[in-house]
């Protein structure tokens, strides 16, 4: 996944307002968002090739999302794969302190990454090359494949976005969250981050929506969570551009 947007503990009917898009080539193989046998409190898509994922929910409120961090001169050829880095935390019962004491003894392990783990009293980030796990006070918070809100162009336009929706809703609709994440505007060449890519493949990357023709946006989520603890989790997934495959939808209430 290589944006999420999040409002956390921010709006007076929402404890969470999460829109996230995931980017990835198209040829990976992947499950939608389900309720997984596995683990059945788990609500999340699968990655069929290292069998892990990139965000979910559970029943209980436990939520986990995860971004590559971009650096192509740093990577570990025999890494483990990150995906399980929020599956894991899914499916145990870990404070998300106690869960990333863990990722941060174990980070070497791993290529370059941004976790984002919490339930209903927490919300803890960690990025693999900082020294520890932060907990996130209430805020608009924005995260691609650098640290928490780097002010990348396509991280700026989204909390932007995400803010000024916030103030004139006071019950949100999924709806107008995927039209934030649906922005294609590429970002001015004098703005492109310098991650060690060629300008070309920046300029690509820099949009919201990603329209590529080997890699870009697989999948849009948006999770809302209330103040009565009633979830709303809506996946949208594309096959190139903008081409919509399927959608499904999910409404409970936490246990």
């Amino acid at each position: 996944m290589c944006l999420v947007t999040l409002a956390y503990e921010c709006h007076p009917n929402y404890r969470l307002v999460l829109a996230a898009n995931r980017d990835e080539y198209y040829e990976r193989p992947t499950e939608a968002a389900h309720f997984w046998t596995s683990c059945p409190s788990v609500l999340a898509g699968r990655d069929l090739e290292m069998l892990g994922t990139w965000m979910g929910i559970t029943s209980t409120g436990r939520l986990a999302a995860l971004t590559n961090y971009r650096d192509p001169s740093s990577q570990i050829l025999s890494a483990k794969s990150r995906g399980f880095l929020v599956s894991n935390f899914l499916c145990n019962t870990e404070s998300p302190k106690e869960y990333m004491l863990e990722v941060v003894n174990n980070r070497t392990f791993y290529n370059g990454f941004n976790l984002l783990v919490g339930d209903l009293k927490s919300l803890v980030y960690f990025n693999k090359l900082s020294a520890s796990a932060e907990v996130l006070k209430p805020g608009i918070y924005g995260l691609s494949n650098h640290f928490l809100n780097t002010p990348w162009p396509k991280v700026q336009k989204s909390k932007e976005a995400l803010a000024n929706y916030l103030a004139k809703q006071p019950f949100l609709k999924p709806h107008s969250l995927f039209e934030i994440l649906a922005d294609i505007e590429q970002a001015q060449d004098r703005d492109l981050p310098e991650t060690g890519l060629s300008q070309e493949r920046e300029r690509l990357l820099s949009s919201i929506f990603i329209p590529g023709t080997d890699y870009g946006t697989r999948s849009s989520t948006v999770i809302l969570i209330d103040r009565h603890n009633h979830v709303i989790f809506t996946e949208r997934s594309f096959i190139k551009s903008q081409e919509h495959l399927s959608e499904v939808s999910y409404e409970f209430n936490l246990i």
